[in-house]
């Protein structure tokens, strides 16, 4: 199957932007004929339902999750890319059913989601919450594992858009880690297959976004669901959805995840773990070094020195949807960074455009050079 052709004909063209209810995927994976079964697994710490669904009777058991912080969706569309390209391709629908047993649970924060923040009803990150257990979704979380017993986990999540991909001016697009199994980073046989996957998909991608793939810090916190599961023996995947040229919304990152997640599918028993172990570790580690906007070089007044402005978006919902708001993020020297969008004032005479104050947290609506207007 050519994939970029399938999911082109078959991706939820109705599923878009970076914010939505959980009730419309709900309503979407609805729609598709290829569960066994939807089961309320339990009810948020604000009583909204969490839901699980079922796929195939194969011998490889795997448990998705999505969205366990909330403003983290999309991973979320690319899962339902995923169900939607297995509901409109009968082959592959088999193959599936054929060799996994997959449990997704599409929104493990319903609340964070609603309220589009990262942490739950009660401002607790659940990705810190493995150990204590001290939330009703936390709770559900590890009971589904513990019954279900799968063969790997697939913890799926949204990054900032300040990562590269190594030093290189390359925007970590995806990142991926096997997490650590203990303070020693252990390489346990099933962090060996995590790596091993992870490498398969690496490969896949570079032929798509060169250079735009990164592996993320692989300290161990027991306090992560990540580490937790892969400390139990179980081969854990860490998913990380990040930023592609002028894609803020990330409709095409959502196309990439599908289509490692394709990937990861049709190569699982089939790869080199010896092999592609190695090659993990060429996986270049994410690095913070990219702000949204920097004006570089830029004069306030006549006499003053040049200066660099960086300017990050900060999310922000307004009604249903996400308004990406520019504050100040630093101001000085900012050569060492990258920008993904560059604005180079060659010493002109700058304004800010919208707030007269330029310090870090203010938020602007552009900048003027010498005259000429720059709206973010």
């Amino acid at each position: 199957m050519d994939f970029f052709t399938a999911y082109q004909q078959s991706y939820e063209h109705t599923l878009s932007g970076r914010y939505f209810l959980p009730e419309t995927i709900y309503k979407c994976l609805d729609g598709y004929s290829i569960f066994s079964e939807k089961t309320a697994l339990g009810f948020s710490e604000k009583h909204r339902p969490i839901f699980g669904y079922r796929i195939g009777t194969g011998k490889t058991k795997l448990l998705i999750w999505s969205q366990m912080h909330g403003n983290e969706t999309t991973t979320t569309k690319a899962l339902v890319d995923l169900c939607a390209l297995l509901h409109h391709n009968s082959d592959l629908l088999t193959f599936v059913e054929e060799n996994y047993e997959i449990v997704l649970i599409p929104v493990l924060n319903p609340d964070g989601a609603v309220a589009y923040t990262r942490n739950n009803a009660n401002d607790i990150d659940l990705n810190r919450d493995a150990k204590e257990l001290s939330q009703k979704e936390s709770t559900i979380l590890f009971g589904v594992f513990s019954e279900f017993q799968p063969d790997l986990c697939l913890n799926m999540h949204d990054q900032r858009t300040i990562f590269s991909a190594g030093n290189a001016n390359k925007p970590a697009t995806i990142s991926f880690l096997a997490p650590a199994a203990d303070v020693d980073k252990t390489e346990t046989k099933a962090r060996k297959t995590a790596m091993a996957l992870i490498a398969t998909m690496r490969n896949a991608l570079e032929d798509e976004i060169p250079q735009q793939v990164g592996r993320y810090d692989d300290t161990f916190n027991e306090n992560c669901f990540g580490d937790a599961f892969q400390s139990r023996g179980v081969s854990t995947i860490l998913f990380e959805s990040g930023h592609y040229q002028n894609d803020y919304n990330r409709e095409i990152t959502r196309k990439y995840i599908c289509f490692s997640l394709w990937n990861l599918l049709i190569s699982i028993g089939k790869v080199d773990e010896k092999q592609m172990c190695k090659n993990y570790f060429s996986i270049p580690e994410n690095a913070k070094l990219f702000k949204d906007i920097i004006v570089y070089n830029a004069k306030l007044s006549e006499n003053s020195a040049p200066i660099d402005i960086a300017i990050q978006y900060r999310e922000t919902l307004v009604g249903e949807r996400i308004k990406f708001v520019p504050v100040i993020d630093g101001v000085g020297d900012c050569k060492r960074l990258f920008a993904h969008k560059p604005i180079e004032a060659s010493e002109a005479i700058t304004t800010l455009i919208g707030n007269d104050k330029i310090a870090l947290g203010e938020i602007i609506k552009g900048v003027a050079i010498n005259g000429k207007e720059n709206r973010f």
